[in-house]
């Protein structure tokens, strides 16, 4: 019981707006305190034997901070943010959109295709949900109402191809949840490959539907400045600025796929990649380097930071038999197995709302994980479906951080509304393709299942 009771007292303070990774690691030693000294009167100790018990539940803690500092997987981590905000200061995001509005603008809704495709390259380039949402809100936004675009195609749009990066390898999502699950993250970035691509296709498809049946959403427009420029000097520019980054792509992740690189190494060749593009550019400087890497610093200590105090946490949650609690309980779910995924799922769906990926990976999944192994589910189709749902609370009113981040850099005439009311089709979209891959994993290859 101390332990649900801890759980939920960790959630409510993290509602209030206390720090993530000092809350958990807090409320742990709290709890774990309190356990310590119960568990000594029942057995009619003294309070100092309680102190004792309390202290000896950490002993162990040392040891797991050890192991976190010397998992090779999460070095992966901060490479891969270092690539993301070096490309993402070479403003590869404004050329990759100004390339492909060139190409697509004078389809019905191509300046909102385009934003998906880059969308989807940002997410394989950078995996940040909050720098892809904000860099294509600044440049995207504002040319898409100029040319009389639906507000809410165009927030709606911005927002779920922001999010792409939740699910398109390399995800720093799919590497934290490797970690948890005790899988290669290799298989998970193969296994996310094909559902990405999947989603990216259905929001384009949804866009030329929507465009064709009510045109003044999303009009064709030729952008300015393409008067007097071939549609193949066009072509040519746009593979000028598409390339580069895409090569780097499948550099990336070809080099994980065909095994040659583990993702810490293949997080080193990014790395090197996002600087010589840096340089291809004319963009590259020390100072932008030192910038890039003491914002790593920043996110990685973050990062790091829950997982320690999730450890704590953990370790008291167990110790205090709140997973016993758990398991009893999915295991008591009518149907199984699937009364156990849709009970997952909806958890954290609806904890989506309030906490960030990373806790959630570090506090609720861990708990979720040895009951999928007792029922049977396999790891990997696990650890896709919460990614894909996690990527769907980033989204969902009225609490999804891409609305807030998209909503922060919006012009003053888009209300909170607008984007509410554009989210919603992508929000069916990525339901109805998680649910999909629920019902037929088979569909999405032989990697996922």
């Amino acid at each position: 019981m101390i332990g649900l009771l801890m759980f939920f007292t960790g959630l409510g303070m993290l509602f209030i707006g206390f720090p993530v990774a000092f809350t958990f690691g807090a409320v742990a030693v709290f709890f774990g305190m309190a356990a310590g000294i119960i568990e000594a009167f029942s057995d009619g100790e003294l309070f100092i034997d309680g102190i004792d018990n309390g202290l000896m539940m950490f002993a162990m803690m040392p040891h797991r901070i050890w192991s976190i500092m010397n998992n090779t997987i999460l070095m992966a981590i901060p490479l891969f943010i270092l690539m993301g905000l070096i490309l993402q200061k070479t403003k590869l995001a404004e050329r990759l959109l100004e390339s492909m509005g060139y190409l697509f603008g004078e389809i019905r809704g191509g300046l909102a295709i385009s934003t998906v495709l880059v969308g989807s390259l940002l997410a394989a380039s950078t995996g940040v949900v909050g720098a892809s949402v904000v860099a294509m809100g600044v440049i995207s936004l504002p040319v898409m109402l100029k040319y009389n675009y639906s507000k809410h195609l165009s927030t709606g749009t911005i927002c779920a191809a922001g999010t792409l990066g939740q699910i398109i390898p390399p995800s720093i999502v799919l590497i934290i949840l490797g970690d948890v699950f005790n899988v290669p993250v290799g298989d998970l970035f193969k296994a996310a490959l094909i559902p990405g691509l999947v989603l990216v296709a259905a929001y384009v498809v949804y866009i030329l539907v929507a465009a064709y049946i009510k045109p003044q959403i999303g009009p064709s427009v030729k952008l300015e400045g393409q008067e007097g420029i071939s549609k193949k000097k066009q072509i040519m520019s746009a593979l000028f600025s598409i390339i580069p980054p895409l090569s780097l792509i499948v550099i990336v992740l070809g080099s994980i796929f065909a095994g040659i690189a583990t993702p810490t190494e293949s997080s080193a060749i990014g790395c090197t990649g996002a600087v010589i593009l840096a340089i291809l550019y004319r963009k590259f400087s020390f100072t932008m380097l030192m910038e890039s890497s003491k914002e790593t610093v920043k996110i990685t200590a973050m990062v790091f930071a829950i997982l320690i105090g999730a450890t704590a946490f953990s370790m008291v949650f167990t110790y205090t038999g709140g997973d016993a609690l758990v398991e009893q309980f999915m295991l008591s779910l009518p149907g199984d197995k699937w009364g156990f995924i849709i009970m997952a799922m909806l958890a954290i769906l609806v904890l989506g709302f309030f906490i960030d990926f990373v806790e959630i990976s570090y506090i609720i999944v861990p708990i979720l994980v040895p009951i999928s192994e007792v029922i049977g589910i396999n790891p990997i189709w696990f650890a896709i479906l919460i990614a894909m749902n996690l990527q769907t609370s980033f989204l969902t009113p009225p609490f999804g951080f891409s609305l807030f981040y998209l909503k922060g850099v919006s012009p003053k005439g888009i209300k909170t509304t607008d984007i509410y009311t554009g989210v919603i089709p992508f929000i069916i979209i990525q339901v109805l393709v998680l649910t999909s891959i629920v019902v037929y994993p088979d569909l999405y290859g032989s990697f996922i299942y």
